[in-house]
Formats: structure tokens, C-alpha cells, sequence
């Protein structure tokens, strides 16, 4: 792989992952093949800042987790309103984080 392409994208997802990742996730980027890269391009990832949000003004319904695909935690959230609120407060901090995890997890996929 083009080490220029791969460090567009870096340069261009780079917010998506969490920043101890990066570097590996370029090398595992240079070694994949050219076949493999149009559908790299065209992944996209959930934002962190935007999950971040939707955590703060409506995360004990859960809706912070839906929306990064855990389903059973929304679901966990939204029928005790957010663990009493106490879960959703844990998730104003950690929810920017298991956005990028899942996000990682995406890349993986393809790689």
C-alpha cells in the first residue's frame, strides 16, 4: 500500500481512534493490499464528539449506546433510566472512548 494514501487517512479518520492506535493501525494500513483499500476509503466511522452529546442530553434512554451499535447496554439503559442515572454519568466519560473501540473494531474487519 502507498504509504500517502494510508497517511490521508490517518490524517483524515484519525479523530475516530484513540491516539495509542494510530501507529498500529498504519502499519496493519501498509500492509494490506491494494484490493482491500477502495473498501477502506469508503468506511465511516461514528464520531466520538457527537456520541458525546447524544450521552449528555439523552443518554439514560440509552440512546448514546444505541446509536454505537450496543444494543443490549441501550436497552439495559433505557429500562432503568440510565441505571438510576448513575450509569448514564459513567457514560458521560466513557462513552467518547467505547465510540473509538468500536470504531477500531470496524476497521478490523477489513484488515
Amino acid at each position: 500500500m502507498d504509504s500517502q494514501k494510508v497517511d490521508m487517512f490517518i490524517m483524515a479518520n484519525g479523530k475516530f481512534f484513540e491516539s495509542h492506535h494510530v501507529m498500529q493501525i498504519r502499519d496493519r494500513l501498509l500492509a494490506v493490499d491494494d484490493s482491500k483499500w477502495g473498501m477502506i476509503q469508503t468506511l465511516q466511522f461514528k464520531d466520538p464528539t457527537t456520541s458525546l452529546i447524544v450521552s449528555l442530553l439523552a443518554g439514560s434512554l440509552g440512546i448514546d449506546r444505541f446509536m454505537i451499535g450496543d444494543t443490549g447496554l441501550g436497552i439495559g439503559k433505557l429500562i432503568t433510566c440510565g441505571g438510576f442515572g448513575i450509569w448514564a454519568i459513567i457514560d458521560w466519560f466513557m462513552i467518547m472512548g467505547a465510540t473509538r473501540e468500536k470504531n477500531i473494531a470496524k476497521l478490523q474487519q477489513y484488515l
